[in-house]
């Protein structure tokens, strides 16, 4: 076999390109990296509106979930990790309203459990992804990633019971 010609041109070095390499990640972390607190969006009125009714949305699907539970103990320990699912979803929602809407919790009762109780659940599932999708729209920044979260987790969740 003949040795590769080197090419005339310079070639970029394992060294040169480490260091290009470290300068690029450092400046896209830089660039990355979230704004200061005086910086941060203002929430409206109404998106704080919008996010407590969806802390209170969540609410009723989390006693959604315990109902459906009571009413079909074979499901209810089925959907045991999906209730916690929704009940975590739940404390990040609350964390992430203003106040920690911790006013909101009284707003949860579902309606009566349906002679189908995975049935059932399963359209209150879908019935809070499509509020939180819709509400997602109505949010900026991390609010409406959370939502946009929740919604495609609950998607996730009308699946699994479907």
């Amino acid at each position: 076999m003949s040795p590769l010609a080197r090419s005339p041109r310079p070639r970029l070095s394992r060294r040169r390109f480490l260091a290009l390499s470290a300068v690029t990640t450092g400046l896209l972390a830089a660039g990355c990296t979230s704004a200061p607190e005086e910086e941060e969006e203002t929430v409206t009125a109404e998106q704080a509106d919008s996010l407590v009714a969806q802390v209170a949305v969540q609410e009723t699907l989390v006693a959604a979930y315990a109902a459906a539970a009571a009413a079909d103990p074979p499901l209810g320990a089925e959907i045991t990790e999906l209730a916690a699912q929704a009940g975590a979803q739940l404390d990040r929602l609350r964390a992430a309203a203003p106040g920690n809407a911790a006013a909101a919790g009284a707003s949860g009762t579902p309606p009566p459990v349906g002679p189908d109780p995975r049935a059932w659940l399963q359209e209150q599932v879908r019935a809070a992804a499509g509020a939180h999708a819709a509400a997602s729209a109505e949010q900026s920044g991390g609010r409406a990633a959370l939502l946009g979260s929740v919604a495609a987790g609950l998607g996730g969740h009308a699946a699994v019971l479907a």
